[in-house]
């Protein structure tokens, strides 16, 4: 799962890529022209809040180079690829030289786009590892989890078990074990119906049918597995 911002002004386009990057477990930002690109890439705060940015060079207001440049002034190591034209060998050259990392022309093809995405946030984040589960994505290291490319907005002990239970995937975690993991900052103690509560609650949010789990599966009289 990776947060990208797609600056594009063909709703088509926009509309068609959205998709395909959900289904991949992608959480997509549109957005259409040069000023809102700069403004959303390149805030004030001093973490980027995007991992790859897709660009058209072309946009109806403004144009992908000035938006490249504000980017790579702002947050040099964010990837930036650049949609262009067929055949456009001249705005190919130029962005790659104001440090685009990677260009696709229109029309691309699906499983290209994916693949070029893959390898620039593999390059930028080379030991950067997120957990899977079916259609849901755990990234530990920003404390992000979405389903099918859509944030899931979880509490702090609802986001300690579910990566508890994703670590251990397939091997059975204790009631004992989920204790300790949750036990309360001020040293109140975890009760039982504590622990079905917060197991339930996970379930509603990330289960296709809550009322017959396939992910999160009791295991009776011991605690819980977890699938993916």
């Amino acid at each position: 799962m990776a947060r990208i911002l797609l600056v594009e002004d063909d709703p088509i386009i926009t509309s068609s890529l959205s998709e395909l990057l959900g289904t991949e477990g992608h959480s997509v930002q549109t957005c259409t022209t040069q000023d809102e690109a700069i403004q959303l890439a390149c805030s004030s705060s001093a973490s980027n809040p995007y991992d790859l940015v897709l660009l058209d060079i072309a946009l109806a207001s403004g144009n992908g180079f000035t938006v490249c440049g504000a980017i790579k002034q702002k947050h040099p190591s964010l990837p930036v690829i650049f949609l262009t034209a067929s055949g456009d060998e001249y705005s190919t050259v130029a962005g790659l030289g104001m440090g685009a990392d990677d260009y696709i022309a229109k029309p691309f093809r699906p499983n290209e786009l994916l693949a070029r995405i893959g390898a620039a946030l593999r390059r930028s984040h080379p030991e950067h590892r997120l957990v899977q589960l079916g259609s849901v994505s755990i990234d530990p290291e920003r404390a992000y989890v979405c389903r099918e490319g859509k944030e899931l907005v979880l509490s702090a002990l609802e986001y300690r078990l579910l990566l508890l239970l994703a670590t251990h995937k397939g091997h059975l975690v204790t009631r004992d074990m989920i204790r300790e993991a949750l036990w309360d900052d001020a040293g109140a103690y975890i009760e039982e119906n504590t622990i079905s509560v917060y197991i339930k609650r996970l379930r509603n949010k990330i289960e296709k049918d809550p009322a017959h789990p396939q992910c999160i599966v009791t295991i009776r009289g011991l605690g819980y597995k977890i699938y993916g």
